[in-house]
């Protein structure tokens, strides 16, 4: 009997749901056909960290909306709500004077519509631990625009093919410690009259400090990297200077741990340097970084407020560094995290004067492999008419040219296609001279094809070829040039970037 009491029950129980969720669902369709419009006409501010404002155009047919901040204490509104039509609202974001990039949340939500979202960030005020390090922007003057007025746009069509002073002024333990002679101008004027119209000039700072307690910068060094962009710019020649690997302190390190200590140095450095090369036009740019180890978004948002400092300071010391074009990094220079992690840029108060850098040394087995790893072995021969026949094993089997076309088409629709320029700050790979015979004649000519292809699909897409040159003469080298009688010791690759041009 009591079975069949609660079997009734069931029965019961079950109707009274399904007459509910009947009821509901017409209550749903009834719903559905009076909810109103709503939308706004931005969906993500970046604020720079001074008070500062945007206006957002709410449009809807709704009675009537609200909007609030998820953080109400530094972002305000010129008013909290509004009826149907068009209402431009002012959002004001107060000064940013914490050491960290603050977010928030605004929500327009009417009980008529579906609630609309804008995402806001803000940078970093100050970035320097107070005390930690002087400020070296002691002497900034006015803006300057004689010799500046190219758009990074403009100035990239300038720039055809570039080469790197590789483990040269970069070298831990000093210019010539990785064994490059000292560079000459000499050497500058050699690299001039074979083709190229470029230099990026990787360079060191951290061991060059006369005080490491205050990250003073020695002046002597800061007059020999400024005596080495001078025998460019005698050229004609454009010229990029950054703070590169430097012993890691920056590029191994983009964490929130380290975000305080490495922005202040940041800061203390580029007032420096930025001061001491201020004098030159816009042959001269900046890059705030080498290859910073970046794998997710959290490290990114940290690498963003490195860059960001890199350009406030910059900035800050006015002349001609008012206008100059700036590099910034994309994470770990890698074209795919660069395309997946760098949705945002920092903030520059001069428009259109920014470009983007990577590098590209894909696929390692062929550009870069010097044994044999787990993951993948050597590759020797690169290109779809360039695979031995009897060397299989060490045919390309990934990153031929699909590859690199797919690539560096991701960069163009990122930055290019946007009016941001992107750098190729380094490519190459390298030559594998333990050969002989057939497969050396194949592999060189296939080294010599990779290269020629990076430069053509780098120009067709918009990006700036900078080839990595390390000064290696010897197997697994990347050497162009002699820099003992400042010669062209690689005839082939050279012919071959060069052919990538036409």
């Amino acid at each position: 009997m009591k079975n069949t009491i609660k079997s009734y029950l069931f029965v019961a129980i079950l109707c009274l749901s399904f007459l509910s969720i009947w009821a509901c669902s017409s209550d749903n369709e009834s719903t559905a056909a009076s909810i109103k419009a709503l939308t706004v006409d931005i969906n993500k501010i970046d604020f720079s960290n001074k008070e500062n404002a945007v206006d957002v155009k709410i449009t809807t047919d709704a009675t009537a909306w609200l909007i609030k901040s998820s953080d109400a204490s530094w972002i305000k509104f010129n008013q909290v709500g509004g009826t149907s039509g068009t209402t431009t609202v002012k959002i004001t974001a107060l000064e940013n004077t914490t050491a960290v990039t603050r977010t928030a949340v605004i929500t327009i939500s009417s009980n008529q519509a579906n609630e609309m979202q804008i995402a806001v960030s803000q940078v970093a005020g100050s970035t320097e631990v107070t005390g930690l390090y002087p400020n070296y922007n002691t002497n900034p003057i006015p803006a300057d625009a004689s010799g500046m007025s190219s758009t990074a746009v403009q100035l990239a069509a300038k720039i055809k093919l570039g080469w790197n002073i590789g483990n040269t002024l970069e070298a831990t333990g000093g210019e010539t410690a990785w064994g490059n002679p000292k560079v000459t101008k000499a050497l500058i004027d050699a690299v001039k009259a074979n083709g190229f119209n470029a230099i990026r000039i990787p360079c060191s700072w951290n061991q060059y400090l006369e005080n490491s307690a205050t990250a003073k910068i020695k002046t002597d060094w800061l007059n020999r990297v400024k005596e080495v962009v001078q025998y460019c710019v005698d050229n004609d020649m454009y010229v990029v200077v950054n703070i590169h690997w430097d012993g890691g302190w920056l590029e191994n390190n983009i964490t929130e741990a380290k975000k305080i200590e490495n922005n202040a140095k940041q800061k203390a450095f580029w007032e420096q340097i930025a001061t001491h090369l201020r004098g030159f036009d816009e042959h001269v740019l900046f890059a705030s970084a080498n290859e910073p180890a970046v794998e997710d978004a959290a490290q990114m948002a940290v690498l963003t407020s490195y860059h960001q400092t890199f350009i406030d300071a910059v900035r800050s010391t006015g002349g001609k560094n008012a206008n100059r074009v700036l590099v910034i990094q994309g994470p770990t220079t890698d074209i795919e995290k660069t395309n997946k992690l760098m949705l945002t840029l920092p903030t520059d108060n001069v428009a259109n004067k920014m470009m983007v850098e990577v590098h590209y040394y894909s696929p390692w087995n062929f550009g870069g492999l010097t044994k044999d790893e787990t993951w993948g072995k050597m590759f020797y021969y690169w290109g779809a008419n360039y695979h031995s026949t009897t060397d299989t094993e060490r045919n390309a089997t990934w990153g031929e040219e699909s590859d690199l076309e797919k690539n560096f088409k991701l960069m163009k629709t990122q930055f290019v296609d946007k009016g941001i320029p992107v750098l190729l700050g380094e490519f190459g790979a390298i030559r594998r001279t333990t050969l002989t015979g057939d497969a050396l004649t194949l592999h060189l000519a296939s080294r010599a094809y990779y290269l020629k292809t990076v430069v053509q699909q780098a120009k067709a897409n918009g990006l700036l070829p900078f080839y990595w040159d390390e000064g290696s003469l010897n197997d697994k080298g990347f050497g162009i040039f002699d820099r003992s009688n400042n010669t062209v010791f690689d005839t082939q690759a050279l012919t071959a970037l060069k052919e990538g041009l036409q």
